[in-house]
């Protein structure tokens, strides 16, 4: 595990992201709002966060749902993982979607989603002519069977 310094810019009355524990991979992103959002049955917004960073080059951010959001009560992120690239610096949005039959509330300060910072690794394409085998070879979506 290694830490990187990331400079960061809270425009919210929120905490910063932050670890809830120390085996945590993800922080913890809050919703920084003028007053709560009601979303209903499969509706969703993009919630700010009013946070800002400046990420070095060579890393992303990725912003994930939170577990017990989704289960307890149906909300979760679209676009997920979204990414954060290098070169990005606007606000942090979050893409919410109620998956519940009940409208469900998101208040500001709630915890909205979780955020990690990974590294990059970027592809460099050798065009080929053949690829090698393998036992799998083009078995695709649902070919090992439901065990």
């Amino acid at each position: 595990m290694q830490n990187i310094a990331i400079n960061i810019i809270n425009q919210s009355s929120n905490q910063l992201p932050d670890y809830a524990t120390t085996g945590s991979a993800g922080m913890d992103i809050r919703a920084n709002l003028t007053e709560p959002v009601v979303l209903q049955s499969l509706e969703r917004a993009l919630i700010p966060t009013g946070l800002f960073m400046e990420l070095p080059e060579g890393y992303e951010a990725q912003i994930r749902p939170r577990s017990g959001l989704a289960i307890k009560f149906g909300l979760t992120c679209l676009n997920s993982p979204g990414t954060i690239d290098s070169d990005y610096r606007g606000e942090i949005k979050v893409i919410v979607v109620n998956l519940s039959k009940e409208p469900q509330t998101i208040n500001h300060g709630e915890r909205i989603a979780q955020m990690i910072i990974a590294p990059i690794t970027k592809a460099k394409w050798n065009l080929v002519q053949q690829i090698n085998s393998t036992i799998r070879d083009q078995g695709g979506f649902g070919h090992t069977g439901k065990q």
